[in-house]
């Protein structure tokens, strides 16, 4: 488990500490995912994962959205903070010679619209936190989500995110300094800020049991601007890329 993973439970239990354990509700799990194994594609890599859903009050623990609190709910209104992880980069195989980057944090905030549990538009602002000197930035998503029931009690969603990133945080990940071209081979390359992918998600839950359910989702994203056009993507990777994942998850009441 990393740093960043420890460090969103400790947070988890400090924002929990006086919800009692009864009031838990949602679902957790454990699941694979084939996808890249960085942002620009250079491979693909199967990894376990965790699968959280979770509610406490108005404490949330999602797998994509990380830790979450509603500090301000109107009217299907909601705003406040948020803690996520950002994966790292190793950089061996066909990213020799570029710098590593390390696993990291995002601290921000959000605000979502969400007036019933099948659908919600949300965006959120964050800077990503530990990484090295000239690594991190800041990030941004925009995106909407709607759910639906279909036949035999399987339950769809599908979601639209556009990913938006300055320059420094998208030079992190697709820039090349002119050490790194040197040693890898791949010219230099500064990458600039602005909208840096947009992704399309389509999920299933099949029940298997009272509490037991079967989660699938499989995603489409595609690289635009300076991300699109970074030396490592047309050199290694590939502007439109996959991800198919499946969990098992325990639904808590």
């Amino acid at each position: 488990m990393s740093r960043i993973t420890i460090a969103l439970v400790a947070a988890l239990t400090c924002f929990s500490i006086n919800v009692r354990a009864d009031a838990i509700s949602g679902e957790a799990g454990l699941g694979l995912s084939y996808q890249p194994r960085d942002p620009t594609a250079s491979r693909y890599e199967t990894r376990p994962v965790p699968y959280f859903d979770l509610d406490w009050g108005d404490v949330s623990l999602g797998t994509d959205d990380g830790l979450t609190w509603d500090a301000f709910k109107a009217k299907g209104f909601s705003a406040g903070p948020f803690v996520n992880y950002l994966p790292g980069r190793t950089s061996n195989g066909r990213l020799q010679g570029l710098r590593d980057v390390p696993d990291m944090g995002e601290v921000g905030g959000f605000v979502q619209y969400a007036p019933a549990d099948f659908w919600r538009v949300f965006a959120t602002v964050g800077q990503a936190v530990g990484g090295r000197s000239g690594q991190g930035g800041v990030l941004g998503r925009v995106a909407g989500e709607v759910g639906y029931p279909l036949a035999g009690g399987v339950i769809g969603s599908s979601s639209l995110t556009a990913h938006f990133a300055d320059a420094r945080q998208t030079q992190t990940y697709f820039g090349v300094s002119a050490d790194e071209s040197q040693a890898s081979g791949i010219p230099r390359y500064t990458a600039g800020g602005g909208l840096q992918s947009v992704a399309l998600a389509q999920n299933f839950e099949f029940s298997l049991a009272p509490r037991w359910s079967l989660l699938t989702s499989a995603s489409w994203i595609h690289l635009t601007g300076s991300a699109a056009d970074s030396r490592i993507v047309k050199a290694v990777g590939a502007t439109s890329q996959g991800q198919a994942q499946m969990a098992m998850a325990y639904k808590f009441d």
